[in-house]
């Protein structure tokens, strides 16, 4: 059978079961450290009790134990016994430092929970402390990895809480701790945290499931040697030699398959899981041709994570296959290498003796939980950190054939920021596998994605509805942010200057003159740059920064003309501030993609109007030039760079378009022509006429219309002019 890594509760866990174990890999290790942690813990914890009614030392014991059965170094160790004296027992970190040393203070003090801060709610207090957290695993990720025994344990003790507490911790471990879990690839944790999960938040699920695997358990286990000696058997007759084994799925498996396929546990077939583990990896993919050979490969449910490893390091090569009886069976190959990983993940890493081989190294995913934490408020935060944990996603490559792990649904746009912001900011289309797509299209595995970008490119605010990750969208969001930071800087300025000239005076002189920190202070700012802002986000007014300057409140209040202009300044100011930079939505005539407000212009080749059948064309620089379908240069366009455009419902402004008019050589005729137009309420741009040898007359002119019905009502009109002979689009 396969076995996992058993992290049950042990009620009677002395010091020497302790070192014993870590003896098991470290038999070198200096137990000195160890024997002092637990009598400091000990005396600490002395008079406390856990919920069960234990003495509360156990619990301690049992998060040190866990760690030890990732075979973690000592530093560890004796952090996961002293976790909890500065939360608990009111030890100060300086102690901890001083009785062991800096590492060991640093990962206590990274999880302590403790905070000076009052929050309103539970969730804002839950959610500061996981930024804490965020902060010290950046510094050393056995923060983590400690923090995930702790929750391990006091999952494994849930019971003797209020049901109300064991739902809001089992979401919180499902949301959080599962899937870092999963990033760190500690996959023993992972499964057991779920199990635990599913057992106090559905309850009934998790013992009907757990009454239907016993019920069959002799049949299963059957069932596994039956599938393990014929396995043995066939790499035997290679020459082969291969560990064996197998299990059924751990219950949240199988309960997310029966969720997802909504049906019953009886008719979920694929309940049992196989693993092989060989030497090397050439003897991996030799073992999984015998397996394909001997077994009937079910289609597109074969994955190759050793040549495409997962972001946590994860490798392994995943078929399933229909085995004995008809059943489906999923089988896993790995080394023993791999297979050491996939069970304690970075703690596999992680050398007992020296720690890490490079303590330098970072995980990408924890410096972009870092900068999340910098720029999120609380509920983007905890959105980013339930969302892009989640390790399952789709791999796909740039041009230069590199692996991408994107989240699963995401778009090129994801795609451009996961390479770079400026990539990112600057991207107007992206070729899929050699075509182009649109933006919002959803890549897959395998996908080649190319980006297109142009320098005159910016990111646009329905860019926020298109992309998945919390990278691409904190990223969108900073730059709008800073784009609006911007613009309030410029408006604020102005009203001030206005206001100030009214006096005769200015910012300069009121610095010469020691008044400017009245200001600074008045608007709650440190710098002139938050004062201009603060001014033109409307959030303080200039009759309440003139009221603070002493030297100019008794001008204000003499002279009423003053007064009055400073009201005009203040309603100019409120107008103002509410004047986005960016046009919006109903202010550009062309959707590109779903987008509106991608820079984009008309082709003066065909000057397309609403109505017009229309293809949009990514120039190199110049953004995206808009042609009619029936262009004649649409048809010498590279096709690669063709993008799907729409007209915009919305857009309401005038469209210039050019007709020519030809008419018999007639006096006044071109005062008729433009009487016609005008009936229509239709503005005439410019008109350009020249008499044609054959006694007609040849008129051009470029007119305003809304969209296509109304130029067709335009050149109705004219034809019904007398001596008009035609009228043409030009």
């Amino acid at each position: 059978m396969l076995h996992r890594i058993d992290f049950s509760h042990e009620r009677y866990l002395k010091i020497e079961d302790l070192v014993r174990r870590i003896k098991g890999y470290y038999p070198e290790a200096d137990f000195t450290m160890l024997r002092k942690a637990y009598a400091f813990a000990k005396r600490a914890h002395d008079g406390q009790k856990r919920s069960s009614g234990e003495e509360f030392i156990i619990h301690p014991m049992n998060v040190a134990a866990t760690i030890i059965k990732l075979h973690l170094d000592m530093d560890s160790i004796v952090a996961a016994l002293l976790h909890d004296t500065v939360e608990d027992c009111d030890v100060a970190p300086e102690e901890i430092e001083k009785e062991f040393n800096l590492d060991v203070a640093r990962i206590v003090v990274g999880l302590t929970k403790i905070s000076k801060i009052k929050f309103k709610t539970k969730e804002e207090s839950q959610i500061e402390n996981f930024r804490k957290m965020v902060v010290a695993m950046a510094k050393d990720i056995r923060v983590i990895i400690v923090k995930l025994a702790d929750r391990m344990h006091n999952m494994r003790t849930l019971q003797y809480i209020s049901q109300d507490r064991q739902m809001k911790i089992a979401q919180e471990t499902l949301d959080i701790y599962v899937s870092l879990a999963s990033r760190l690839g500690i996959n023993s944790v992972k499964s057991d945290l779920e199990d635990l999960c599913l057992r106090f938040l559905k309850p009934e699920i998790y013992y009907r499931l757990a009454e239907k695997i016993a019920m069959k358990k002799n049949d299963r286990d059957k069932y596994i040697k039956e599938v393990v000696d014929i396995v043995k058997d066939k790499l035997l007759e290679y020459s082969l030699k291969a560990e064996v084994k197998g299990r059924s799925k751990h219950f949240y498996s199988i309960y997310k398959k029966m969720f997802a396929r909504g049906v019953d546990f009886d008719q979920i077939q694929d309940i049992l899981a196989f693993r092989i583990i060989v030497n090397n990896i050439t003897e991996c993919y030799k073992a999984l041709g015998i397996i394909h050979s001997s077994f009937t490969p079910i289609p597109g449910r074969f994955k190759d994570y050793i040549a495409i490893p997962k972001p946590n390091n994860y490798q392994s090569l995943h078929t399933t296959v229909i085995g004995p009886a008809a059943a489906r069976i999923e089988i896993q190959i790995r080394n023993y290498e791999m297979n050491e990983v996939a069970e304690t993940g970075i703690a596999a890493h992680w050398k007992y003796k020296d720690g890490m081989a490079n303590r330098n190294t970072k995980l990408a995913w924890i410096q972009e939980l870092v900068e999340f934490n910098q720029n999120m408020d609380n509920r983007e935060l905890m959105d980013a950190v339930k969302n892009d944990l989640e390790i399952e996603g789709v791999f796909v490559f740039t041009p230069k054939g590199e692996v991408v792990e994107l989240r699963y649904g995401s778009t090129p746009l994801d795609f451009a920021y996961s390479v770079h912001t400026e990539v990112g900011h600057t991207c107007v289309g992206a070729k899929v596998n050699g075509k182009m797509v649109p933006l919002k299209y959803r890549l897959k595995s395998g996908d080649s994605v190319d980006i297109l970008t142009s320098r005159s490119q910016t990111p646009s605010k329905d860019w926020l509805n298109i992309v998945k990750s919390s990278r691409a969208k904190t990223k969108i969001k900073q730059w709008l942010l800073k784009v609006e930071r911007d613009h309030n800087k410029e408006v604020g300025k102005e009203i001030l200057d206005k206001a100030l000239r009214i006096f005769s005076t200015s910012a300069k002189t009121l610095k010469k003159n020691n008044e400017w920190d009245l200001v600074m202070s008045r608007c709650t700012a440190s710098n002139d740059e938050e004062v201009y802002i603060n001014i033109g986000m409307g959030k303080v007014s200039t009759q309440s920064i003139i009221a603070t300057i002493p030297s100019l409140q008794k001008v204000g209040t003499e002279d009423a003309n003053t007064t009055k202009k400073i009201d005009e300044i203040d309603k100019y100011s409120q107008k103002i501030s509410q004047t986005a930079r960016k046009k919006s939505s109903k202010d550009n005539a062309i959707i590109v993609d779903g987008i509106s407000d991608l820079m984009v212009r008309m082709a003066r080749c065909c000057n397309p109007i609403p109505g017009d059948s229309i293809v949009g064309y990514i120039t190199r620089g110049r953004g995206i030039t808009v042609h009619t379908s029936s262009c004649q240069r649409v048809d010498s366009c590279e096709a690669g760079r063709n993008i799907v455009v729409t007209w915009n419902s919305d857009f309401n402004f005038k469209h210039p378009v050019n007709i020519r008019v030809i008419t018999h050589d007639r006096p006044g005729m071109l005062s008729k022509i433009s009487n016609k137009i005008d009936s229509q309420s239709v503005n005439i741009r410019s008109a350009i006429a020249k008499s044609l040898p054959d006694r007609k007359g040849s008129f051009i002119f470029e007119i305003e219309v809304k969209d296509y019905s109304e130029l067709i009502g335009v050149i109705n009109g004219l034809e019904s002019v007398k001596d008009v002979i035609s009228v043409s689009r030009v």
